[in-house]
């Protein structure tokens, strides 16, 4: 999907990819954000495979600090081991293979990780409220200056926006769209939960977050002050509106197929502050 709609990304020879790439655009960096991205599952199997710089923000400690010391290790693959260490007493995440991060050994690219919320998080300047955001550290490779305040080309939010409410979602998207380094081909992808429909824009609150949940339609817990929410599935629609509100329109959309039945479909959004880019073929 991304390499249909950014084909400069494809780094081996396809239908989609120019047949002929200038030298500005072949030597460009490219750069995404990778929001709620707990321990870097998405950096690491997707992200670094397309992308020169990644910038990592995750709110929670245990996940920021795994993801680090991902990292790190595979900065310094004969430490390895130590990436997959507790991250607290008592505390282990032991489901990770350990698999080096692409092209942070030879430093040809580069993950920054930044713990912060989605709610006070800034991707224009990130570090301009270090008390709502901190810089944990740099992996891969170094510029020859600072580019924490550098645009990206994609941010990416998968499976960490349903903790938002409608106005932290909207005004993290006006964010967002501001941080696209270049308006007519930047991309924000969001893959996410969706709720049934019931002829109108409809979310489910789920109050604890467990197999005990307590089901609720949007009206009734729009007044829910946005720190009490713990998580919430919206419909398509209530998903569209939000797009929509925040001054984005959608350009692609996709179903993910192959999970099994009983689950919250997913789908995967494109949108962009442009509507000049249009697919001309269903992707698989």
């Amino acid at each position: 999907m991304l390499m249909y709609l950014l084909p400069e990304l494809c780094t081996v020879p396809s239908a989609v990819r120019p047949l002929h790439v200038s030298e500005d655009v072949a030597n460009k960096r490219t750069r995404v954000l990778d929001v709620g991205a707990g321990v870097g599952r998405v950096t690491a199997d997707v992200l670094l495979h397309l992308f020169s710089d990644v910038v990592l923000v995750e709110p929670v400690d245990i996940f920021i600090n795994q993801a680090l010391r991902r990292g790190k290790a595979s900065e310094d693959l004969s430490n390895a081991s130590k990436a997959f260490l507790p991250a607290d007493e008592g505390t282990e995440i032991n489901d990770l293979e350990v698999v080096p991060w692409k092209g942070i050994a030879d430093k040809t690219k580069s993950v920054t990780f930044i713990q912060a919320t989605l709610q006070d998080f800034d991707p224009v300047h990130p570090v301009a409220a270090p008390e709502k955001a901190k810089v944990l550290g740099r992996v891969g490779h170094t510029p020859s200056a600072d580019d924490l305040d550098s645009k990206f080309d994609v941010v990416w939010c998968q499976w960490c926006l349903g903790a938002l409410s409608d106005t932290d979602l909207i005004n993290f998207f006006r964010r967002a769209k501001t941080a696209l380094r270049d308006p007519a081909r930047g991309l924000i992808v969001v893959k996410e939960n969706t709720c049934s429909e019931k002829g109108f824009p409809r979310a489910v609150f789920d109050e604890s977050d467990s197999s005990l949940t307590r089901w609720a339609c949007r009206e009734d817990f729009l007044d829910i002050p946005s720190a009490e929410w713990d998580r919430v599935c919206r419909s398509d629609l209530a998903w569209k509106q939000c797009f929509t509100d925040a001054g984005l329109k959608l350009i692609y959309e996709q179903t993910q197929e192959g999970f099994p039945e009983g689950l919250y479909p997913v789908k995967m959004y494109v949108i962009s502050e442009s509507s000049l880019r249009r697919p001309r073929l269903t992707l698989l």
